[in-house]
């Protein structure tokens, strides 16, 4: 996963940590093989090697149940239906198992879910029961949004075949403290675009699926506009299922480190900072130490300042908007943990690493479901009385030093670019690197509510999608509100995932005003557990509003106009009759000669102060009803 990082001094930056797929080797036209060339790679034995199941030790019953990636030494990762086979007969096996499907992908694959329960409870309401009587949380992973990254599907099931089967590794206590629903893979579509060229920058397995699904979406950038069919699917699952832990594994690359596991989330300055401080305190600590134990190399998330400086240090991904996973979770309050194995570390390792993640995570989040509760409960009541929209970097904090397990590099000129290129060198060396982090860089007043007029159904039908609560008037209904005028835009010169986005060069002027909403309209009020998301995806400002992906673009355009053989004596009575316009026309006429020279210009001056001009051009038709002020300051929230 490599993310579009959206702080603006890093644009630039970022862009150049997500080229397109590149060869990986092999050739198309017959010609000469193309293999790519990776850093060294760093030894590794440790222990967990003992968790996959040995073909020339195990007992002939457990070898029923290998895997078919422990069957091929952890090196081939199977395909859909291989997958699929596999499990259905686990399934059908076990009572502790079923299979539900999702929904469908855009070439009509299903998205299987499999729920893993002591209790018997395999649909939403019954696994809500059970947490309600017996405090046991709700663990939904997920494998493959990436589907090339898709170490958590392998290491999934073997999970789930040592939960439920007598004579393999006994991991059938972690069902008695929690219950478990895992995807092995959302992506079906890009999972099948298999091939051994499809990451070049990655060390295994054999094949591997593709990033994007058969539209050429990037899910992990789909959450928050949700515009293809498994995105869908997945809030859906959400929403019904209400977990208490959301984990997206993925691989990631960009740099060559010692680190095989890292993972991250939404920080304290985000949106839901008691499940940051929960996630932090209380998870972090066993699943680092118990990964140490097992051998592994787990730390946070790595993303480099500079990929051609590794000495430019790091920045700190712990405030992502709502297209992705992680930030998707703190808007909505919903703990997720993006979970990124280090690509360059061979695929064995990094599927033992995540199994070990996986069993460790669930065994804590059983032991501590009270207190996770808690923190979710605390950060799901608050209403803040200002929402951050904007996150960045302030170039003139000094940023903060970290201690890093790096591997050792140098610069050399290069042949082929003409510049400096770095060359990792396969060695450890601990490193000490500058670390920037993220801090507030716009907000908004949250508002009482906000009104969305009937017309916009792909708006309403995306918030409801997505949970948000919403009453819907059955007679037209006046209210006092204030409105956006999107002054300065402009369209991207390229479309980004699907839609052309929408920048606002300044900043929207707002008009307080009085609104007739048709019935059929809705009021999303935000004094609503999802009441952060919903000010994310309503207010123009934020990177992941519907404005910005280009839901509301028909209110950019003008549908009516005017002739000049109508303007010119209409513009004539204007001026005469109204004597500030006379003087502000005048003095436009004396400041801006290009103006003065333009005959059209003038006209279309006067027109858009005429009453006969579009007063909804350029108008955000969602409003903001604004809470009445408190006679009490210290009775405001």
């Amino acid at each position: 996963m490599r993310p579009a990082f959206l702080f603006a001094p890093l644009v630039a930056l970022v862009s150049c940590l997500s080229p397109p797929p590149a060869v990986a080797s092999g050739s198309g036209d017959g010609g000469p093989t193309v293999s790519a060339v990776l850093p060294p790679a760093l030894p590794w034995d440790g222990a967990s090697r003992a968790v996959a199941m040995d073909p020339d030790t195990a007992s002939e019953e457990a070898l029923r149940w290998i895997t078919p990636v422990e069957r091929e030494g952890l090196a081939r990762t199977p395909s859909y239906d291989e997958t699929f086979a596999w499990l259905e007969e686990l399934v059908a096996a076990s009572d502790l198992l079923e299979m539900v499907s999702l929904g469908k992908s855009g070439e009509g694959r299903d998205l299987w879910m499999v729920v893993a329960s002591a209790d018997g409870a395999f649909t939403p309401e019954a696994m809500n029961e059970v947490r309600r009587e017996r405090s046991k949380p709700i663990v939904l992973a997920q494998a493959g949004i990436h589907s090339g990254e898709i170490d958590g599907k392998d290491a999934g099931l073997m999970l789930l075949r040592n939960m439920t089967v007598p004579g393999t590794r006994d991991e059938r206590p972690l069902l008695d403290r929690v219950q478990w629903l895992f995807v092995p893979i959302f992506n079906p579509d890009g999972h099948e675009r298999r091939s051994p060229l499809g990451r070049i920058n990655q060390r295994g397995p054999e094949e591997m699926g593709w990033r994007t699904n058969a539209r050429n979406l990037n899910l992990n950038r789909d959450y928050a506009k949700a515009d293809s069919p498994e995105m869908a699917a997945m809030l859906r699952a959400i929403g019904a299922w209400d977990p208490d832990l959301y984990i997206d594994l993925h691989v990631t690359d960009g740099m060559d480190y010692q680190y095989d596991i890292t993972w991250g989330y939404g920080g304290e300055q985000s949106y839901s900072p008691a499940i940051s401080r929960w996630l932090r305190t209380v998870l972090d600590p066993p699943v680092s130490a118990v990964l140490e134990q097992m051998g592994h190399f787990p730390g946070g998330l790595v993303f480099g300042v500079d990929p051609q400086n590794p000495a430019a240090g790091l920045f700190d991904w712990s405030a992502a908007t709502p297209r992705f996973s992680d930030g998707y979770g703190a808007a909505r309050h919903l703990p997720a943990i993006l979970v990124e194995n280090h690509s360059l570390k061979p695929y064995d390792q990094r599927v033992l690493g995540t199994y070990v993640f996986l069993t460790t995570v669930l065994d804590a989040v059983g032991h501590h479901g009270e207190s996770l509760f808690a923190a979710v409960a605390q950060d799901r009541a608050l209403r803040t009385p200002e929402v951050a929209l904007r996150f960045g970097v302030d170039p003139e904090a000094e940023p903060e030093t970290v201690d890093f397990l790096g591997v050792r590099w140098r610069h050399e000129a290069s042949e082929v670019s003409g510049g400096q290129k770095v060359v990792w060198l396969g060695e450890p060396e601990d490193q000490t690197l500058p670390r920037v982090s993220p801090t507030v860089q716009a907000t908004v007043k949250r508002p009482a509510a906000y009104w969305i007029p009937a017309a916009w159904t792909e708006v309403i039908g995306r918030l409801e999608l997505h949970g948000v609560a919403m009453e819907r008037i059955d007679a037209p209904r006046s209210v006092e509100v204030e409105m956006y005028r999107l002054t300065g835009t402009e369209l991207a010169k390229a479309p980004f995932e699907g839609r052309v986005r929408l920048e606002l060069t300044e900043e929207p002027e707002v008009e307080r005003r009085l609104e007739t909403y048709p019935a059929g309209s809705v009021r999303v009020s935000t004094d609503q557990t999802l009441g952060d998301l919903a000010v994310l995806l309503l207010e123009p400002g934020s990177p992941d509003s519907f404005v910005r992906w280009g839901f509301f673009h028909s209110v950019l355009s003008r549908t009516e106009y005017v002739e000049a053989y109508v303007m010119e004596p209409t513009g004539e009575r204007m001026l005469a009759e109204d004597p500030e316009l006379r003087k502000t026309f005048e003095a436009k006429l004396a400041s801006d000669e290009a103006f003065a020279a333009d005959p059209r210009a003038r006209l279309q001056w006067l027109y858009q102060r005429s009453p006969f001009f579009d007063p909804k051009w350029r108008l955000y038709p969602v409003g903001r009803e604004v809470p009445e002020p408190s006679a009490d300051p210290a009775a405001a929230p």
